[in-house]
């Protein structure tokens, strides 16, 4: 389906338009210095949901606070899921979402897993698309800004019982946000985590629930207290596979040969790791640009030996904040190496260049990736 097809029929959302929405000079302002997620836009849509009477009351309404029963039940047993896209100022002048179907189908997935109603997909793609119409002046026209928006749903049933709730609430809000690597793209140094574990078969790690990134910070902070910028996830059972980086997907670069050029290879999803919608991009994008790619599993010892030999020359992650982060350092208890000579090598940049262009309007979109709005 291209981003064109299928478009959500109109009037699915009732609008009732924020009287308080800032003016051009407040609104400007805020966005001299937005960082991630501290300055929001104007609106949220809000839909409920009851087993009684399904998805209603879809509306779009000025962002404001919550108020939440404090028997509600996502407060005690975490039914709660989330998704991250962004809005790009087109090179014309307009704007456009980048691949909405994807996260709609991977948000229905997450509440699959955890026992929450699924959200049909028209009406998701017409709350992104009325938000970002709405919050249109919102979206930045500086050099690698966008508009990153967080639809999220959560159980508000007001009962302290252990089964899933028959009450839930969906909303959608946006904020703009400044690049992840302002300036000059540098290498993170990442700290493999033997002490703890993401996910594992059977669990939740496919799902891109809350309680996944709650349980990560612990981790993430003992990487802080290594020096790190990031965790590297390894497999549940025997400590040895690689897995994730934080919460974005990995990609080996391994060096050509006679045979070939270079190969992308990325750990296969086993149901631990996120489905990402950038990593699914790249493996669609980089035969394009005349790299072979390749789902499977490494090793730490892999990786390590590797470097050491050159035959993995990059690794880098991906995700939508971020686009594509290199990985220069790597530290563990069983020692220290270096991916290549430490910097950003040229396929990871190639790439970061090459899925940039595509979602900024810089050069064609051949997949239909890009969502027109307003």
């Amino acid at each position: 389906m291209t981003a064109t097809d299928a478009r959500p029929t109109a009037g699915l959302i009732h609008k009732q338009l924020n009287p308080a929405a800032r003016s051009a000079t407040e609104r400007a302002a805020l966005m001299a210095d937005p960082g991630f997620g501290r300055v929001h836009t104007d609106h949220m849509v809000v839909i409920r949901w009851t087993a009684s009477d399904g998805w209603h009351d879809a509306t779009l309404t000025a962002y404001q606070p919550l108020a939440l029963d404090p028997a509600a039940m996502v407060l005690h047993y975490g039914q709660a899921i989330f998704e991250g896209l962004k809005a790009y100022r087109q090179a014309n002048g307009t704007v456009a979402v980048f691949r909405p179907e994807e996260n709609a189908a991977r948000f229905n997935r997450s509440a699959q897993r955890l026992a929450m109603p699924e959200l049909p997909t028209d009406l998701f793609l017409a709350a992104v698309d009325d938000l970002v119409a709405t919050d249109l002046d919102w979206v930045p026209t500086a050099e690698g800004q966008s508009l990153y928006l967080r639809p999220f749903m959560i159980a508000t049933e007001a009962q302290v019982g252990m089964r899933p709730a028959q009450e839930y609430l969906f909303l959608l809000i946006a904020f703009p946000v400044t690049p992840f690597f302002p300036g000059e793209v540098k290498p993170v140094t990442v700290w493999l985590s033997d002490d703890y574990v993401r996910a594992a078969i059977g669990g939740t790690g496919e799902a891109k629930c809350a309680g996944n990134y709650a349980g990560s910070l612990l981790a993430q902070r003992q990487a802080a207290e290594k020096g790190c910028d990031q965790v590297v996830w390894l497999d549940a059972v025997e400590r040895r596979w690689v897995e994730e980086m934080g919460g974005m997907n990995l990609f080996f670069v391994r060096s050509g040969s006679a045979a070939g050029g270079a190969r992308l290879m990325t750990p296969a999803l086993t149901g631990t790791l996120l489905p990402g919608v950038v990593r699914d991009s790249l493996l669609a994008l980089a035969p394009s640009l005349g790299l072979a790619v390749e789902e499977g599993r490494i090793s730490v010892q892999e990786w390590r030996d590797g470097c050491a030999d050159g035959t993995i020359g990059e690794v880098f992650a991906c995700g939508t904040a971020a686009v594509i982060a290199p990985v220069g350092h790597v530290r563990s208890r069983q020692g220290d190496w270096v991916v290549g000579d430490g910097s950003a090598g040229e396929v990871t940049l190639r790439l970061r260049s090459a899925l940039l262009d595509l979602q900024y309007g810089r050069v064609a979109d051949p997949y239909g990736w890009m969502r027109p709005v307003g």
